[in-house]
């Protein structure tokens, strides 16, 4: 497509992102300064809308952009503008406050659906490749222990066991023994120790060690990854008439792990953006969404994905500059623990 015509289509966009309404040449020429005259902007829509990239929804009306047409005006956006100062800086204050993993990704979840105005999505990073960070056994009451798992992501694990009548003295080699097993090892190296334990612990821990490590194994092996935090629902009812089989059966789309899992699954790089438009989601209820998501984290420690789901109308260039934008600030503030 030539260089003018490109145009026309990114003013189409732009127009009918922003009033919702469709777009006839009158306005265009009026807004908008192409260098042509309104005729030569006549023929560039008409070529446009013979190619696919624009409709008419009505024969009174003008033209709005297809998903052909929102799937060109993305990739030829050239890059991803940084967000201001103001704005990276409100990130990172939001962030800041977070004080563990599950904190930092309800925040994140906030901060997404608050900045982009759409459903916000936010994996949980993979527990298994994280490092153990500290393991704590505390005494609740003579038969009572609660176990406490801290990993390098800043996630917590916390489960209640009840147990036989255990000491001090007794709790205190339990907790050393299950320390020196687990802590500063990555989660699956951790896994082998702590079973390999099982064969060396003293008699005087006997079953209450047992009961200890299958819990931590238990911990441990969790698929984190498999969790999402949703937000921004309430988005959702702004755009009703924008979604062809209306607001009920996108909500219920949304409400599947599975769905969300993989509607996030082709965001495999940290700081990449991938957009999927309209009939481009494998979703029957979901083709007349739009979906912008980037990975975060470190490939190889604490990677996940997040992202925003809405209508195919959506401000793309704004919307993917926010996601990579928070997408990189997660991926930092877990980074540095």
């Amino acid at each position: 497509m030539d260089e003018r015509k490109l145009e026309v289509l990114r003013a189409i966009v732009s127009d009918y992102v922003s009033s919702q309404e469709p777009v006839g040449s009158k306005a265009l020429v009026e807004r908008h300064d192409l260098g042509v005259s309104p005729a030569t902007v006549r023929n560039d829509m008409a070529a446009l809308e013979e190619e696919g990239y624009i409709t008419q929804p009505h024969t009174s009306a003008g033209r709005i952009p297809t998903d052909k047409g929102y799937r060109l005006f993305v990739d030829r956006l050239g890059s991803v503008k940084p967000l201001s100062a103001a704005e990276q800086k409100a990130i990172q204050t939001f962030l800041a406050g977070a004080v563990d993993l599950d904190d930092v990704l309800r925040r994140t979840v906030r901060l997404l659906a608050q900045v982009t105005q759409q459903v916000a999505i936010v994996q949980y990073p993979n527990l298994n490749h994280s490092t153990v960070r500290h393991v704590e056994v505390v005494s609740l009451s003579p038969s009572r222990l609660l176990l406490i798992l801290i990993t390098s992501t800043g996630r917590i694990e916390q489960r209640a066991l009840e147990l036989p009548d255990i000491d001090d003295e007794t709790l205190a080699q339990l907790r050393a023994h299950l320390i020196a097993a687990a802590v500063g090892h990555p989660s699956s190296t951790a896994a082998t120790r702590l079973t390999d334990l099982l064969a060396q612990l003293p008699p005087a821990l006997g079953a209450i060690g047992q009961v200890a490590v299958a819990t931590l194994l238990e911990m441990l092996s969790s698929e984190a990854s498999a969790r999402m935090v949703v937000g921004g629902m309430p988005h959702l009812s702004r755009f009703g008439s924008e979604f062809e089989a209306g607001v009920k059966p996108v909500l219920a789309a949304l409400e599947e792990q599975v769905v969300l899992l993989k509607l996030l699954g082709e965001a495999t790089t940290a700081d990449a953006v991938t957009v999927r438009i309209g009939q481009e989601n494998p979703y029957k209820e979901l083709q007349s969404t739009s979906v912008v998501a980037s990975g975060y984290g470190s490939q190889v420690d604490t990677f996940a994905t997040l992202g925003v789901v809405g209508p195919t109308r959506m401000d793309y260039p704004s919307t993917m500059a926010s996601v990579r934008a928070v997408a990189r600030y997660v991926g930092r503030f877990l980074s540095e623990g």
